[in-house]
């Protein structure tokens, strides 16, 4: 089991960023990758972004390319999602998941964490 805590989440005005925050620990932790996820009221979790933790190859929604970046620290096992010129659309819970090894789709999950985007 992978153990994930977010953090960064919060109040922003539309056109303003928010930087979230994914420490993931278990032993051993053979990831394959790290993604965040997001679901509005109403709507369907979708995946926002990832990165393959042995590349470190990212992926992004379309509705979030050139606004979010996905980074992350390998000596920390964390990942970071910068939330640029956010739109109220992009309210949302944000969940952290990880994919490990011998899993094919993502099985461990965080709490979640509330981004809330004023107009």
């Amino acid at each position: 089991q992978v153990h994930l805590v977010e953090s960064g989440g919060g109040l922003v005005q539309a056109g303003g960023s928010l930087r979230l925050s994914c420490a993931a620990s278990g032993r051993p932790l053979s990831l394959v990758a790290l993604g965040w996820f997001r679901q509005a009221p109403g709507k369907e979790r979708e995946l926002v972004a990832s990165v393959r933790w042995s590349n470190g190859d990212p992926y992004y929604a379309t509705s979030v390319k050139g606004r979010f970046t996905l980074s992350r620290d390998i000596r920390k096992n964390t990942i970071y999602l910068q939330m640029n010129n956010m739109k109220p659309e992009d309210a949302a819970a944000y969940y952290c998941a990880a994919q490990r090894i011998g899993s094919n789709d993502y099985d461990s999950w965080g709490q979640g964490t509330q981004v809330t985007v004023s107009s």
